[in-house]
């Protein structure tokens, strides 16, 4: 069963007859008959119930026609998708969960304001989920943080984001690897880019946590954090959601660790409408947009 076949049904069906839908589909009734055998046969149902030379559709065959007129309509709707500017349709979203509280509502408000056409489907996760959905077509696009591979994707930096370390109120001053060690790092899941910096930034000079702590949210790293359960790395932005920012100690990190690039990736050479627009919108939330534009080569 193809897309013709059904079409070829369907218009029999809509023509009322084989005579007026051959004269429709400028083929002869030969042709469309055999059609229409060769459909019934495939599906082993008499799509018509044959009366002389009249056809009258059967209960299978109007149970296919309502599946038929679904196909067909879709079908078309992605053939006009595909010379279509505007974008439409479900886009996929991946996103890290602290892009997602305080990045996204703003811009994806407006997105989704400017074009009603598109629902959104968002997911969070790090680097290790989103990549290869984006990679392998579950998701059409994600917010993730560099590092990542440049060969499997095309890449648009979108937010430069300040990393702190962030402790109890009162904690000593945080100024190297060796002020951090024998302690607890409050952290996401392996995978997670702001984790591995710190564990990196820790072993390259010889120290270790006692522990990692796994956490499902930056607010419940924040409210541990308070509680003296230990300290964690993290976008400086997160603490503009938390209330009790003043129960926190902030700690700058040194150059080539407090900078962290926010970039949307998508699979390379794939250009759509809703993602160009989402670019877009992106990009004129961003705090790059008004840097120079050779920081964000790549973009599409």
């Amino acid at each position: 069963m193809d897309l013709s076949d059904l079409n070829i049904f369907r218009a029999v069906v809509n023509a009322g007859g084989v005579t007026r839908a051959a004269e429709k589909l400028n083929r002869v009734q030969s042709n469309v008959t055999t059609r229409v055998r060769q459909l019934e046969a495939d599906l082993a149902v008499n799509l018509f119930i044959r009366e002389g030379k009249k056809l009258r559709l059967s209960p299978a065959g109007a149970l296919l026609l309502g599946y038929a007129d679904q196909l067909l309509d879709l079908a078309q709707e992605a053939r006009e998708a595909m010379h279509d500017a505007r974008p439409r349709g479900v886009l996929r979203l991946g996103t890290m969960e602290s892009t997602a509280s305080v990045r996204l509502p703003g811009p994806m408000s407006d997105y989704l304001a400017r074009y009603p056409e598109v629902s959104l489907e968002l997911r969070t996760g790090n680097i290790l989920t989103l990549g290869p959905a984006v990679r392998d077509g579950d998701l059409d696009a994600a917010l993730v943080s560099e590092p990542i591979a440049d060969t499997p994707f095309d890449k648009t930096p979108i937010y430069d984001e300040e990393l702190v370390i962030i402790a109890a109120a009162g904690h000593p001053p945080i100024k190297s690897p060796r002020d951090a060690r024998n302690g607890t790092v409050l952290a996401f899941e392996v995978g997670c880019s702001n984790r591995q910096r710190l564990e990196d930034w820790l072993a390259r000079h010889g120290e270790m946590p006692d522990r990692v702590i796994v956490m499902s949210s930056y607010h419940a790293m924040l409210g541990c954090a308070v509680a003296g359960m230990g300290i964690s790395l993290m976008p400086r932005m997160v603490l503009k959601t938390f209330p009790d920012v003043k129960l926190l100690s902030i700690h700058p990190l040194p150059p080539g660790l407090n900078r962290a690039m926010t970039v949307l990736i998508r699979r390379k050479g794939t250009v759509s409408p809703k993602i160009s627009a989402l670019i877009d919108v992106l990009t004129e939330h961003s705090d790059l947009k008004d840097r120079p534009a050779r920081r964000r080569k790549n973009g599409g």
